[in-house]
């Protein structure tokens, strides 16, 4: 929004701005924020930034845990939710000490060094990247893990057609896919996100709701430059929480939050540019695309297990990645085909042509998810990892319906969070080269991940009780 600290100043004058909102991001995604008096938005401040403590972000230790946070003004805009006039901007963080280094664990900064990686190999100038964000809102919500108490309870309008003050419109269970109004309940709800996403320059491509009949809804947005797309991507998920607060619903990101339901992933469509063109496409090739794009692809499904740890780094995750939803399960490509890990659009056409990951979900860090896909990705090139190698398709078929026998010869993704983890305990190198991730930040990513799981598998599950409590 703003080249310089003399044309944001001048706004901020104009505009009557009264305060800056910091944008920061933690270890696991989570938006946290920083905020000052716009007037001391200073040039002092752009040269030696906002000093503060990072030892709650979650970052592994460091010798010493100030920190400096440096405005991006590029990324500056009008903050939405906020009664008063105020400015949001992401930025950058460094390390106090007399280098005054970029923290090579956090988020933009590992983004920021994946894609000099990828320009320093003269493999491309840009990563172009699209996500789908699927979402569930509900209009009730309340859980407990107490000891005497194991439950979460969600209430939803469009299901709960039991209800003596039901308006008679209500959605069947796997049944919204494009559903329309009355039954679509989300449909203004939707329309103010995309219209607020507009306002932080975040183009939305369209939106309808999902094929869970209990408020699934997806937004797909125009493809663009990865590191602004990791920005968008926690704008993204900020603008629809807070919207839905507005209209007294909640909504979350959960890959399975509803048992039976379709669950939600964050499908990510990828190309790769040199010189203002894809190197993804060639004409007469499989689907159009080119050797680079094979080799690419390859990268990826070689580490697409470790891939896992990063891009679905919950015990949620792999409940969604299971048989019957549309989720893949599968190692493997295949054009038109959702049960293949990636699929290639049919419809998309010459530069546009391109491919889809499907396995991550939005409880991953954006920044991180999509740092590890293009560094898998470069790991192929580099080696020439072709998918037709190793069994890896292309899967014309549908993948489900294939017999025992057949299935044996495939190969599968994680079915639970701590087989990605071992992965990505075992196959890291391609993620340290060029520095892009470092040991201490993939130990404490491991170590986080890993507490969860543990901690989770404790927890007595409500099905159990069915099962067996009278055994």
């Amino acid at each position: 929004m703003f080249k310089n600290i003399k044309e944001i100043q001048e706004y901020i004058k104009k505009e009557n701005i009264k305060f800056i909102d910091f944008k920061l991001i933690d270890l696991r995604g989570r938006l946290r924020h920083l905020t000052i008096p716009a007037s001391r938005l200073t040039k002092e401040v752009m040269k030696d930034g906002i000093g503060f403590d990072a030892s709650n972000y979650g970052y592994a230790k460091v010798e010493k845990s100030d920190m400096v946070f440096y405005p991006d003004l590029s990324t500056a805009h009008i903050e939405q939710f906020a009664e008063l006039p105020t400015i949001s901007i992401f930025g950058d963080v460094h390390v106090i000490d007399e280098k005054n280094v970029p923290f090579d664990q956090y988020p933009r900064n590992v983004i920021k060094a994946a894609v000099d990686y990828m320009k320093e190999n003269k493999i491309a100038d840009e990563m172009i990247v699209g996500p789908e964000y699927e979402f569930t809102v509900m209009d009730k919500v309340s859980y407990s893990t107490s000891p005497k108490n194991v439950s979460f309870n969600v209430y939803s309008e469009e299901t709960s057609s039991e209800e003596p003050d039901g308006d008679g419109y209500h959605n069947n269970k796997k049944g919204g896919y494009h559903i329309d109004q009355p039954i679509d309940k989300a449909f203004n709800y939707r329309n103010e996100v995309c219209f607020l996403m507009d306002e932080y320059d975040i183009q939305a491509k369209y939106h309808h709701h999902e094929v869970g009949g209990s408020g699934q809804l997806e937004i797909e947005v125009e493809m663009g430059d990865v590191i602004k797309s990791a920005d968008d991507t926690i704008m993204i998920k900020y603008i629809i929480k807070n919207v839905a607060n507005e209209y007294h619903m909640s909504a979350t990101f959960m890959p399975k939050p509803l048992y039976d339901e379709a669950g939600n992933g964050m499908h990510v469509h990828m190309l790769l540019k040199k010189n203002g063109k894809s190197i993804f496409y060639e004409k007469g090739k499989y689907s159009n695309l080119s050797t680079t794009c094979m080799y690419f692809m390859g990268g990826i499904l070689k580490h697409i297990k470790s891939l896992c740890a990063i891009c679905n780094p919950t015990t949620n995750s792999y409940k969604r990645l299971v048989p019957g939803f549309e989720a893949p399960t599968t190692i493997g490509y295949a054009t038109a085909n959702r049960s293949s890990v990636i699929r290639i659009p049919s419809y998309a056409k010459m530069e546009n042509t391109r491919f889809e990951l499907r396995n991550p979900d939005a409880t991953c860090n954006p920044y991180y998810a999509y740092s590890a896909i293009l560094m898998a990705g470069i790991d192929g090139i580099k080696n020439k990892i072709d998918p037709k190698d190793y069994n890896w398709g292309p899967f014309d078929c549908n993948l489900f319906d294939l017999s025992a026998k057949e299935k044996a010869k495939l190969d599968f993704l994680p079915k639970n969070l701590d087989e990605a983890i071992d992965a990505l305990k075992k196959d890291h190198q391609y993620l340290l080269e060029g520095n892009v991730f470092s040991k201490d930040l993939l130990e404490r990513w491991i170590n986080i991940i890993k507490k969860d799981s543990d901690e989770i598998n404790k927890i007595p599950h409500p099905a159990e009780y069915e099962r067996y409590f009278d055994l």
